[in-house]
């Protein structure tokens, strides 16, 4: 199989509604990580992060099992695409964040509305990513699923390349209000995309027609009906994914304010030093899928777990090194490992769920995957925040490196390779 396969009609639409949901978001959560920290605490910009992520936790699941219930992912896109342009419109209500906002009789303060439209715009985004994932590893199938998932993640990563070097050159061109209208815009664009995508729609469960109690049912299953989840270990993954996202979400939240404040770098170099690791996984994640059907999955999620914790390191390192460009030079560094790191683990994190999930639970069981990173994205801020509050950002940074190494020896230990052609030879017994 070719490494760099044609594309078809389907997957250049499934690549631009990607790239442009989420150009937006990262384009949006950006924006509101310089806004905040223009004013706040490192803590108050890390519950941006925080916030955003609680909105993953709870919804990506539950969008993926009502996509496996009712059979309509379409519908499902489409709608959460427009809840999500109108999250981002409640900002024009309260374009600054400085001080507190009068809301009647009641002072809020400022941090509070894009922290709350951050989680807002969560409940909605969160179920763009299971979906798409599971319409990606069903073009695929079992004997190309590693490169269909590699694909779609290359075009996620081009839009959050796009978006946070969007951010460095919008942030210092438009008012608040004027970018949080280019968010919108280009939200809506994902949304026809969507809109004219097959995703593989199908009649209904026939338990459909009792959706509150089957959704339940999948979330909250009983005891006798968890074995999906013990399968290869995938219950371990997803621990090993919650670990290693707190360390990449703890170090990434604090980033722009880090680069821009405490390395006196400019706002447009921070948007272009935010836009190598997306830049690089575009590449990384499309060769790395082909990749991950000829070698195994589980090999590529251990590396790629372990590489996640030299993000933080160097990151804390850049504070030694004198000039701009040198400082620059570090940043760069960290944030290409960490692309390298993400690309191997995340293509084969989902292929592996991918393998063992049963064919009506798979869009289930990748909103948990992204459930795992997302609960990972709400330990990993609170925790280097409140660090970063006390003792400064590098020793946050070298702290939370930990967590990804843990994760690394603990998928290592506990999952068992997936791909069949692997799982039949001895070593991996």
């Amino acid at each position: 199989m070719s490494r760099f396969p044609r594309p078809d009609t389907g997957t250049v639409v499934m690549g631009a509604a990607a790239v442009a949901r989420i150009l937006g978001g990262a384009l949006l959560g950006t924006a509101l990580t310089v806004y905040v920290g223009r004013t706040g605490s490192p803590f108050a910009v890390s519950l941006l992060a925080t916030a955003f992520s609680i909105g993953m936790i709870i919804f990506a699941p539950i969008w993926g099992a009502l996509a496996d219930v009712t059979g309509r992912r379409r519908a499902i896109l489409v709608g959460t695409g427009l809840g999500a342009t109108a999250a981002v419109l409640l900002l024009l209500a309260v374009p600054t964040f400085e001080g507190a906002i009068q809301v009647g009789p009641v002072a809020v303060p400022g941090a509070a509305v894009p922290v709350g439209v951050r989680a807002l715009y969560a409940v909605f985004t969160a179920g763009f990513m299971p979906l798409m994932l599971t319409v990606a590893s069903e073009r695929g199938g079992a004997g190309g699923r590693g490169q269909a998932v590699g694909s779609l993640n290359s075009f996620v990563a081009a839009g959050a390349g796009g978006g946070q070097f969007a951010a460095g050159i919008l942030l210092g061109a438009l008012a608040p209000s004027e970018l949080y209208l280019v968010v919108a815009a280009v939200s809506l664009v994902a949304t026809g995309c969507v809109a004219a995508l097959d995703t593989g729609d199908y009649d209904p469960d026939p338990e459909a027609d009792r959706l509150r109690t089957e959704v339940r049912r999948r979330l909250l299953p009983p005891a006798g009906e968890r074995s999906h989840l013990t399968t290869n270990g995938l219950g371990w993954l997803y621990v090993g994914l919650t670990a290693r996202q707190s360390t990449v979400s703890g170090v990434g939240a604090l980033m722009p304010v880090y680069i821009v404040q405490t390395l006196a770098l400019p706002e447009a170099w921070m948007g272009i030093l935010l836009a190598f690791n997306p830049v690089s996984q575009t590449a990384l994640m499309y060769y790395l899928g082909g990749l991950v059907d000829e070698a195994g999955r589980k090999p590529l999620v251990v590396w790629g777990m372990a590489g996640s914790a030299a993000f933080g390191l160097v990151a804390a390192a850049a504070v030694a090194a004198t000039g701009r460009l040198a400082v620059a030079a570090v940043v760069a560094v960290a944030y290409v490992l960490l692309a390298v790191a993400f690309s191997a683990m995340w293509t084969g994190a989902v292929a592996f769920v991918g393998d063992v999930a049963p064919e009506d639970r798979e869009s289930e069981l990748m909103g948990l995957a992204s459930t795992s990173r997302a609960m990972g994205g709400v330990i990993g801020p609170l925790f280097v925040g409140g660090v970063a509050t006390f003792f400064g950002y590098p020793v946050a940074f070298v702290a939370a490196s930990a967590l990804a190494l843990g994760a690394a020896a603990l998928v290592a230990a506990a999952v068992t390779e997936s791909r069949p052609a692997v799982a039949a030879t001895p070593a991996d017994d």
